[in-house]
């Protein structure tokens, strides 16, 4: 899984309503359908994107499936994040430097 996964699966609006849903708790491809305006396939293929990022995991009981948030595979994505949020500072710092030295 890749940095880039992560990214495109989360890119789409519809996606992310349907991750955070799932954050709220395990549902079926119906139950997921009636919050949106889309049709059922296409839940299921947002769903499978999800699956594929590793964002969400499906499980079976007889007939039905039942989709939840796998909130641990976000741990990429955040890693990456703090990896750069100690780049920034030091940066903006250097940057207020230069525009102090430009005001006078």
């Amino acid at each position: 899984m890749t940095h880039a996964d992560l990214f495109r699966a989360l890119a789409d609006p519809t996606r992310r309503a349907v991750f955070e849903r799932l954050a709220a708790g395990e549902m079926t491809v119906s139950e997921l359908k009636a919050g949106f305006a889309v049709s059922q396939p296409a839940i299921s293929q947002h769903l499978a994107a999800l699956r594929g990022a590793g964002l969400v995991e499906e499980r079976r009981q007889g007939r039905n499936a039942y989709y939840r948030a796998r909130p641990e595979g976000l741990a990429p994505l955040t890693d990456w994040v703090e990896r750069y949020r100690t780049f920034w500072p030091a940066r903006i710092a250097a940057l207020k430097d230069v525009l102090k030295g430009m005001d006078q």
